[in-house]
């Protein structure tokens, strides 16, 4: 924990006005309810970084082939003709979201 989360009694924060930052039920855990953003004020997700972000361990996702199980090949024509029943879509980034996230061609 950094000074700005140390607790000075457990369970409860320095500014505990809104309560939202809590320790977790899990040792040296924390628990945010509402979300957090790590460069700007205006968080429209859980978590938004705005910057670079360094991970040091993995990232795991639920697409992640490390969550999967009896992986297998399957029939390709099958695959093929369920992709022709799909709607395919091109489009353009918004230019106020294009310019928060910093996309340039969008």
């Amino acid at each position: 924990y950094n000074s700005f989360f140390q607790a000075s009694n457990p369970g409860q924060f320095e500014n505990d006005s809104d309560a939202l930052w809590q320790r977790g039920h899990v040792p040296e855990t924390v628990v945010c309810h509402g979300r957090v953003g790590i460069n700007t004020d205006a968080p429209d997700e859980a978590l938004v970084v705005c910057g670079n972000a360094k991970v040091m361990g993995r990232v795991m996702h639920p697409s992640d082939s490390r969550a999967k199980e009896n992986i297998r090949e399957v029939d390709t024509n099958e695959q093929l003709r369920r992709i022709t029943q799909m709607r395919l879509v091109e489009y353009d980034y918004k230019p106020e979201f294009a310019s928060v996230m910093g996309i340039k061609n969008t």
